[in-house]
């Protein structure tokens, strides 16, 4: 039998540059997409608006603003955390990276606790998806949110233990800059949906 040799065994990896640049192309088409689809929330809002000025002007002050504005500051703070995540990574700061993700992490399961609170308040109030057209809106604009806040928590969680792994250095943190960039995503969204649907009267 031939005995095996280094010439024998062909090991394909995926260079780090060229990883990198793929993944952070694929996370942009795929940012593109979901800017396509709140885009259509957006404008489908601004028409219902537009057609029942008063109905939307009585419903939006049913909203708590106070804990919207509450929350805006909290995902503005964990963007704010996730930059300086991704910006120690590139430094090769792994603990630094590690502390971020976890603050991170907290601010968004805030603000998941203070959309349930909200949502909660909501139904106590017998106030439903199909109560009225505003809030059939709010609830799918914000729910839907809602799911890319969770979806982007899993993914950081997945990244903080691949750090505390030591799986990133200043020569490969592609997974961190990633991940930051969907943040990022979720945090510019809320920033539109909250003075559209508790705001502007």
């Amino acid at each position: 039998m031939e005995q095996l040799t280094a010439d024998h065994v062909h090991v394909h990896h995926i260079d780090p540059v060229e990883e990198y640049e793929q993944s952070k192309f694929g996370m942009w088409l795929f940012l593109g997409t979901e800017i396509l689809l709140f885009g259509g929330l957006f404008a489908t809002y601004a028409i219902f608006r537009a057609k029942y000025p008063e109905m939307f002007h009585l419903d939006h002050l049913k909203l708590d603003w106070e804990l919207g504005a509450l929350n805006t500051i909290i995902l503005i703070g964990s963007s704010m955390t996730m930059a300086i995540g991704v910006t120690a990574s590139k430094k090769g700061n792994n603990k630094l990276l590690i502390i971020m993700l976890a603050i991170t992490i907290i601010c968004g399961l805030v603000f998941g606790f203070n959309k349930y609170l909200e949502y909660t308040a909501k139904f106590a109030h017998h106030i439903y998806p199909d109560t009225s057209i505003f809030f059939s809106l709010y609830f799918m604009m914000t729910g839907l949110h809602m799911l890319h806040v969770f979806i982007g928590l899993i993914v950081l969680l997945i990244i903080m233990i691949l750090a505390i792994k030591g799986r990133y250095s200043a020569s490969y943190n592609t997974h961190v800059e990633v991940g930051g960039l969907y943040w990022h995503l979720i945090d510019l969204i809320w920033i539109y949906l909250f003075p559209l649907l508790y705001l502007i009267g």
